[in-house]
């Protein structure tokens, strides 16, 4: 298998010209199907990983007056955003395999037409 021929067609691929409404919509059908689980997955793993710091930086006594009850609700909070952050994947995965099934037939069917009109 020729390495360079595959890199070659992929950039003149990428040159061609294309029946740009379809294909502009199919690409458009995936951004779409994938984004909620990206601005999800993104959103929350940034906030229980603040959460997770906080709670390090409490439990340290960092920051806050210190004493035990702010030892204590640092580390409650340390653990909640390491909850958080170990579930984050799995819910990212789940609102992605909702939404790819929710628009499977649109951009399968877009798919096919694109390649059948290709040859």
């Amino acid at each position: 298998m020729n390495t360079d021929k595959i890199y070659a067609e992929a950039i003149a691929g990428e040159y061609a010209p294309k029946d740009t409404s379809k294909v502009v919509a199919l690409k458009k059908l995936d951004r779409k199907a994938k984004s909620r689980a990206n601005i999800f997955a993104y959103t929350f793993g940034v906030a229980m990983t603040l959460v997770l710091g906080l709670g390090m930086c409490l439990s340290m006594q960092v920051v806050g007056p210190g004493g035990v009850v702010f030892t204590v609700l640092g580390i409650l909070l340390g653990l909640l955003g390491i909850a958080g952050v170990g579930l984050n994947y799995p819910i990212y995965k789940n609102l992605l395999l909702a939404d790819k099934e929710k628009y499977a037939f649109e951009i399968i069917q877009l798919a096919r037409e694109i390649s059948d009109s290709a040859e």
